[in-house]
């Protein structure tokens, strides 16, 4: 069994990029929590079905939002697991919003008509947008460890029969769209980064218990 301390990866939530983003209090009007469906009244619950190093889950989930993350990589899970322990005990803010991420082993296409979520957000691996040394190193050894999504299209396809509300992909600004996939209902498009929102119904308001 491989010892995870000797791992050069880190999932931190407290220091760093993830840190600063959080300190800077990032709100509802970015990218993507437009995409997954904030909005007035609306805090929605969320699946992110390619945890990874699990940072898109943590901002949402400091939004209020309550996050189920699915990571099957063993490997990442159990970094995934002592990132969140940090956290929480950080305790404050951290500890809070931590409280709302539940962390899952195995595959999202297994377990996502189980979870009948109400929003999905998938995010495979592909080539790095960001080109600085750091991110390119970062994202070669998350490689290392989860492989390439070469079922990108299967899980698609489980998260749109498995959602409620909608699913969201997020995509390279100009990446070729996922063979076989339907067009998505409308598009939050970012700097390097869009996100293909996949509507089938309203998303219901705070406290209707849908």
């Amino acid at each position: 069994m491989q010892t995870l301390d000797k791992s050069p990866l880190i999932v931190d939530f407290v220091g760093g990029a993830v840190g600063h983003r959080f300190r800077a209090g990032e709100g509802r009007k970015q990218d993507l929590p437009k995409a997954v469906g904030f909005a007035s009244g609306i805090t929605p619950e969320i699946v992110d079905a390619t945890a990874g190093l699990g940072r898109d889950a943590f901002f949402l989930a400091s939004l209020g939002a309550r996050v189920t993350l699915i990571e099957r990589s063993g490997e990442m899970h159990a970094l995934l697991a002592e990132g969140l322990a940090r956290a929480f005990a950080e305790g404050g803010r951290h500890a809070e919003t931590v409280s709302r991420m539940t962390l899952i082993h195995g595959d999202s296409r297994l377990l996502l008509p189980e979870l009948k979520p109400q929003v999905v957000l998938i995010d495979p691996m592909h080539p790095p947008r960001d080109k600085t040394a750091l991110v390119k190193k970062e994202m070669r050894l998350i490689r290392d460890i989860v492989g390439a999504d070469t079922d990108s299209a299967e899980l698609m396809q489980a998260a749109l029969d498995a959602a409620r509300y909608r699913v969201v992909l997020k995509w390279p600004l100009r990446g070729e769209p996922i063979p076989g996939l339907r067009a998505p209902s409308h598009q939050v498009l970012g700097k390097s980064t869009r996100f293909d929102v996949f509507v089938k119904a309203k998303l219901p308001k705070d406290g209707d218990g849908a």
